[in-house]
């Protein structure tokens, strides 16, 4: 390998492609069409959603499941099972795609970030300091795979008398202290969408253990319809239709065969990325939660040897490709609905004085961890189909990348 970085010139690390993922076999071919001979792909009347959600509440130990469109929608079933009060206020964290934000809005409910640690987690110190009397919930988000401090944060929610929910979009079967991440709060919530360790092409799956709360969780996935035996059609309260179809649900049943498989083998090549990569001046590996298992739906890593982006962009001439940033500033500072907190045509809902009594102001400086944290951080793809070679690939490179850019510096 020449020390000449390929950004330079030089001849790169890697030169053949990584392998592809390919989450679908004929498994998932044999029960799709077992559903489209069934000539019935609605969800409610259908087998499938049903195996489905009989098998991912087992995988999690959960009384209930409810299915849904997509991760945001799963999210949504939560927040709306919590049924917040307009101008009610939701701690979540400010690295989050934007499915964790829409669902606090759509419920007219006001997004609070709390500032992330070294983890790339919301800090519970932080999350402590933002509660208000208007505090409803808090959204844990297990970022990339990697588990929040559940024992503080259930503490703070215990102790203040709010909900918790766990967004385990990036997250499944990822486990703290031995327990399964989605089971630690009063609702879990998971993405199936098509890069995550579970998938159905896209969807979603809520779970809980509360009677009560399953109680208004299944009838806000189908329009509030108290469906009973298809009589008298009956809407108890407000909601979306958010019903899973056969086709996603046939999937799912093949996708629950595999997915421990899937994690274990995520769980393997990136803690071997961290160990050949540790030690390495200028790069912090992939930080993980004491007391967790990472499940790595995505490799991050600190670099403070040279900008975030001159590194990716170096690494990817290397044959590693690379991102810089993750979603490059916090999502209050990306999103229109925050940054200018316009939502329902051209309203400010609801963050208008009908709604709340304080002002609500999203910009530079509000979570300033997260800020320095998200300009040092590159992430790197990896998935199950990764062989243990492919791991010493990327490790090299990463090591590689460094080390040249150290002495050029």
């Amino acid at each position: 390998m020449s020390d000449r970085l390929a950004v330079d010139g030089g001849a790169p690390v890697r030169t053949t492609p990584f392998p592809r993922r390919t989450p679908y076999s004929e498994r998932e071919v044999e029960l799709v069409s077992e559903a489209i001979r069934s000539q019935n792909l609605f969800g409610p009347s259908g087998t499938f959603v049903p195996r489905f959600l009989d098998r991912f509440a087992q995988l999690y130990g959960a009384k209930h499941a409810a299915a849904s469109t997509s991760g945001t929608a799963a999210i949504h079933v939560a927040v709306g099972t919590i049924n917040p009060e307009p101008g009610d206020e939701i701690i979540t964290a400010p690295i989050t795609d934007l499915g964790t934000i829409v669902p606090i809005l759509y419920q007219n409910a006001i997004p609070i970030f709390a500032d992330v640690d070294h983890t790339y987690n919301m800090d519970p110190a932080d999350v402590e300091a933002k509660i208000t009397p208007r505090t409803k919930a808090i959204i844990a988000v297990h970022l990339f795979g990697n588990p929040c401090d559940m024992d503080a944060l259930l503490a703070i929610a215990r102790r203040h008398g709010v909900a918790l929910i766990e967004d385990c979009s990036q997250a499944h079967l990822t486990a703290y202290r031995g327990q399964l991440c989605g089971t630690f709060g009063d609702i879990g919530a998971f993405s199936l969408q098509q890069s995550k360790h579970l998938t159905t092409g896209d969807g979603g799956v809520t779970i809980t253990n509360d009677d009560a709360l399953w109680e208004r969780m299944r009838f806000f996935v189908d329009k509030g319809w108290a469906r009973r035996e298809w009589g008298p059609r009956t809407y108890v309260f407000l909601a979306p239709n958010y019903r899973m179809t056969e086709l996603q649900g046939a999937v799912g049943v093949a996708q629950t065969e595999k997915v421990q498989a899937v994690v274990d083998r995520r769980h393997h090549l990136g803690d071997l990325i961290s160990t050949l990569i540790r030690g390495q001046e200028g790069i912090t590996a992939a930080p993980v939660t004491p007391g967790g298992r990472h499940t790595y739906w995505l490799y991050p890593m600190r670099v403070d040897a040279v900008p975030a982006p001159e590194f990716a962009r170096a690494l990817t001439a290397e044959g590693v490709p690379a991102g810089a940033g993750y979603i490059q500033q916090p999502i209050y500072m990306c999103a229109e609905a925050l940054a200018n907190k316009v939502t329902f045509g051209t309203s400010h809902v609801p963050f208008i004085p009908a709604f709340t009594d304080r002002t609500i102001e999203y910009g530079p400086g509000l979570c300033p961890r997260t800020e320095e944290a998200l300009a040092h951080m590159v992430t790197i793809g990896i998935n199950e189909n990764f062989s243990d070679e492919d791991a010493h690939d990327i490790a090299r490179a990463i090591r590689k990348v460094a080390q040249g850019m150290l002495v050029a510096r």
